[in-house]
């Protein structure tokens, strides 16, 4: 990857799961150090552009770049620099908090792990869990380490499927400014939520997606949260034959 290259460059990805179209003529640009929030209903096709952008599903058409790369072609060079949390925690109940974070660290080849662990459990506020199994943490906790494992290999392109789920609203509070961090250190994330205050609050730019095809889309330094969530009730309710932008 070039200094020039986006992150992500998207051009009419289009998905379909037999006789029904997940996704639509979907396109968009990120460069690195971009937060891109993405919103819409259940059903409108968030996870499955998350799988695409994360090379776990392959589109019907379209072009798709990563990081300069055909991820069709350099698959492997591609997937070492990505980090997704999904809506499963891919965690191991009968192994405790660090022994799960030790495992998928080395699987990454990772120097200084002790390390890193100890960084990414403060930065989610499990530090004091790490020695526990599991199997005994709620579903927010496991949320949180399933963030910290994803995050343990310092990936230049972060995908975020919902991670406030499941959340306590004190927890998200935290949680949002360790994302918003994120962008600071020049990393690129994708995140579906269905919290419009937080990913409004995030986002450099926003997308609504509804039955797969983009409905909105614009820059939050152009619109403030209240025009954004009178723009989504519009969308969603009413969906233009074409997507709507911000000028």
């Amino acid at each position: 990857m070039s200094t020039t290259d986006p992150v992500i460059w998207a051009e009419e990805i289009c998905k379909r799961f037999g006789a029904r179209w997940a996704l639509e003529n979907i396109g968009f640009t990120l460069r690195a150090g971009e937060f891109f929030s993405l919103f819409g209903p259940n059903g409108a096709g968030k996870t499955t552009l998350l799988r695409v952008l994360s090379t776990l599903l392959r589109p019907n058409s379209g072009k798709l770049r990563l990081f300069g790369c055909d991820p069709r072609q350099e698959n492997d060079e591609v997937r070492v620099r990505l980090g997704f949390l999904t809506h499963r925690t891919f965690l191991y109940p009968h192994l405790t908090g660090a022994e799960n974070l030790a495992f998928y660290g080395r699987l990454y080849g990772l120097d200084d792990l002790g390390t890193r662990i100890d960084r990414r459990a403060r930065e989610v506020g499990i530090a004091d869990r790490l020695e526990d199994l599991v199997g005994n943490y709620s579903s927010g906790l496991q949320r949180r380490l399933a963030l910290a494992r994803t995050l343990l290999h310092d990936p230049a392109l972060v995908i975020l499927d919902e991670p406030f789920a499941g959340v306590d609203p004190g927890g998200m509070e935290e949680l949002e400014g360790m994302l918003g961090k994120l962008r600071d250190t020049g990393q690129t994330v994708v995140m579906a939520t269905h919290h419009l205050e937080e990913g409004f609050r995030l986002g450099d730019r926003v997308m609504v997606l509804v039955s797969g095809r983009a409905v909105f889309t614009g820059e939050t330094a152009r619109m403030n949260s209240d025009d954004f969530r009178r723009q989504y009730a519009l969308s969603t309710q009413n969906p233009p034959l074409a997507a709507a932008a911000v000028p």
